[in-house]
């Protein structure tokens, strides 16, 4: 009896190890952070990127100040950045505060990280620049050529009820040289509150994505402020999105119809947008 109960045990405990070694590759051949396998882009010397983040880190409830830690999801920061970096462009980090950018604890996970990732871990450069990121009041977005803003739970509490930003989003859409503007997940929300010259909503009336409400209620996560999808649709985008069994394992990439802006449906969305993004301006640089 003794040696059975042993050997179901050990069953176990190799069920379990197979399974956790298993689980990264499973969730990967079911859609999650699929491989980029398009052109790359090697950019003119010169050129700079800045990157964008949120300094939010609680998971709470409107009126609530405790709750589970969130922040960006790393990918849909090291995943744009290190693109954008191995292109050849100088890339900032900026957030809507300054200084530190959480990540999501959860985007850390053994099953959720990517070799971008794992990159990110090994590199304190941009370590450096996440934990004392630039605050945009100081920034000139209109010096760089590509403007993006990174996901995550954290960015529905800041980047939409910002107003600086929406100023500063507009004042990169109307400057010489037209920089690419760019987003991923709820990192568009940054775009709701940019005016066009006549006040309007700048991005009305624009193809844009956006993590879907169906995402967010597949994962029970409704309590975040605002939600892309809905935020997008009322500030008179017209919504484009993929969807799948759950829509966490489904991704699309949107630009409008002046490639003045690349949007990314999810976390899944990050290296084709930032790809797509690297083909306008290397088109533009010629």
């Amino acid at each position: 009896m003794k040696k059975a109960i042993i050997t179901t045990l050990g069953v176990l405990v190799v069920c379990i190890i197979v399974i956790r070694v298993a689980l990264p590759t499973v969730l990967h051949k079911a859609g999650l952070h699929p491989e980029y396998t398009g052109p790359t882009y090697q950019i003119p010397a010169g050129k700079r990127a800045l990157m964008i983040g949120t300094n939010h880190g609680i998971l709470n409830a409107p009126g609530e100040t405790s709750g589970d830690p969130t922040g960006v999801a790393l990918s849909e920061m090291t995943h744009p950045y290190y693109t954008f970096l191995d292109a050849g462009m100088t890339v900032d980090v900026a957030s809507i505060e300054g200084g530190n950018i959480p990540i999501d604890p959860q985007t850390l996970g053994f099953m959720f990280r990517t070799p971008e990732d794992l990159r990110y871990l090994e590199d304190p450069i941009l370590q450096a620049k996440m934990e004392n990121s630039m605050r945009i009041d100081d920034v000139d977005f209109t010096q760089y050529d590509v403007i993006f803003l990174a996901g995550g739970w954290g960015a529905a509490y800041d980047l939409g009820y910002s107003p600086v930003l929406g100023e500063k989003i507009s004042e990169a859409y109307y400057a010489e040289g037209s920089p690419v503007i760019g987003g991923v997940c709820h990192g568009v929300l940054g775009f709701i509150n940019a005016k066009d010259d006549a006040g309007n909503r700048l991005i009305s009336g624009r193809r844009m994505t956006g993590v879907t409400d169906k995402q967010i209620k597949e994962l029970g996560i409704a309590i975040t402020p605002q939600h892309p999808e809905t935020e997008l649709r009322k500030a008179g985008v017209v919504f484009e999105s993929n969807t799948a069994f759950r829509d966490f394992f489904a991704t699309r990439v949107v630009v409008d119809d002046e490639q003045r802006f690349v949007t990314g449906q999810n976390q899944n969305s990050g290296l084709e947008a930032a790809n797509v993004v690297l083909k306008i301006v290397s088109e533009n640089s010629n």
